[in-house]
């Protein structure tokens, strides 16, 4: 089948040190949460403090990395913010055997790595498009999409069993060492990148306009401008559901923890399938029609969880609800992150995708501690219908066929090498 087809070895490094890290990331899930709660003893407040503003801050400390990351190597960039991640988190068990462990190094672990991420991201997402043919890039895509939802299968729980057997910085430790294997991998996949257009010295400060290039190019270009909201929005109001849900189904119907874990570790199966049939459904359907039919239905899900009743016809409901949800978010995903990738040029990729990181980031924190008051004020119940209502809204800003400039015909099946799932 035309997926399972070699992209390469430089490709297999890649998508290894993908895997390696990612399972890092799952199997740590929560963690700095979890340490503040279990060795800290953090309230609500500063729970929510730790979950807000390290993405908030490190969105904005990501910002003029952009234009510096745009004209140099990538695979040094991405080494290196993999070999800052595996520092700063170490820095947590270390602080914690020797008793010095603070709120304010986890605040501080949390804006750091969020900053990386956006920066590794970046370069990522340009070095794909320099060692990927265009025509396999939805392959490629669709492959680290299925990656990463193995990973949110099997890592919680497994984080859970370690944090029970090993203690809470357990995690943490782990998912340090995952940066440093994939700094390894990604070294691995050598091959000479190719030359930036220009160099900027090391210590030079980047002019307003390069600071705001990636945003000026995603609201200039009529496919992404409407991608780049919906995405927004519609990723904030999935995220902001889920504390009242949490708070839902542990406070108020007094369901376990394994169970809220189980709700939605099984249901990561659905982001499993969706990613294996993107590309077969792309070949078969074409492009626009799968982002937008995917975009829609992703919409109509999130209502079902503030119906949520206690036992087991309760935690049915949620599996099924999170199942329809993340099948169509496994299919929406690598679509739109191969038609995003096609519509910018390689010299913007960088800043175009850590503008929209930077920017996703933030909304989902702000929009998250609005809905925190919002399910305060009303109830969690009230929050997450009000969420799930406002994302039956998004599919109004996803691009009409006439509003996706380079789509053109759709290539047939043949030509269309990302087919095969």
């Amino acid at each position: 089948m035309a997926d399972r087809r070699s992209l390469g070895r430089r490709f297999g490094w890649l998508w290894g040190a993908y895997a390696v890290s990612t399972a890092g990331t799952w199997l740590a899930f929560d963690a700095l949460a979890l340490i503040a709660v279990l060795v800290l003893d953090a309230g609500p407040a500063q729970v929510s403090l730790l979950a807000a503003v390290g993405p908030a801050v490190g969105a904005v400390v990501s910002v003029p990395l952009c234009p510096w990351v745009e004209v140099r190597g990538k695979r040094p960039v991405m080494i290196a913010t993999d070999l800052l991640r595996c520092a700063v988190l170490l820095s947590i068990p270390v602080a914690f055997v020797l008793g010095r462990l603070g709120f304010g190094q986890l605040l501080f672990v949390s804006v750091v790595v969020a900053a990386a991420d956006i920066t590794f991201n970046a370069a990522a997402g340009a070095f794909l498009k320099e060692l990927v043919p265009g025509r396999d890039l939805l392959v490629a895509n669709g492959r680290f999409e299925a990656t990463n939802w193995t990973a949110s299968m099997v890592g919680p729980p497994l984080g859970g069993a370690v944090i029970g057997l090993f203690g809470p910085v357990a995690t943490v430790a782990a998912d340090a060492v995952s940066y440093l294997l994939s700094a390894f991998g990604i070294r691995a996949v050598g091959g000479h990148d190719k030359r930036p257009a220009r160099a900027v010295p090391l210590g030079a400060r980047p002019r307003a306009g390069e600071l705001l290039g990636g945003w000026r190019y995603i609201l200039a270009d009529p496919g992404l401008r409407p991608l780049f909201f919906n995405t927004l929005l519609s990723n904030a109001l999935i995220m902001a559901a889920s504390p009242p849900l949490l708070v839902l189904m542990v406070g108020d119907l007094r369901f376990e923890p394994w169970q809220y874990a189980l709700a939605f570790a099984v249901p990561c199966t659905g982001g499993l399938l969706g990613s294996r049939l993107a590309a077969r459904l792309v070949t078969r359907f074409g492009r626009h029609r799968v982002l937008l039919a995917s975009g829609v239905l992703r919409a109509c899900w999130s209502l079902g969880p503030a119906f949520v009743g206690p036992g087991t016809a309760g935690l049915v409901l949620v599996m099924v609800v999170e199942f329809g949800l993340i099948a169509c978010c496994g299919v929406f995903n690598p679509v739109f992150a191969t038609y995003r990738l096609e519509r910018t040029p390689a010299d913007r990729v960088a800043r175009t995708l850590a503008a929209w990181s930077a920017t996703g980031k933030a909304t989902t924190a702000a929009v998250t501690a609005l809905w925190g008051v919002l399910a305060g004020l009303t109830g969690p119940r009230t929050a997450i219908a009000l969420a799930g209502a406002l994302l039956l809204t998004t599919p109004l800003l996803l691009p009409r066929r006439g509003h996706m400039p380079g789509t053109g015909p759709e290539p047939a099946p043949a030509r269309l090498s990302a087919g095969g799932g």
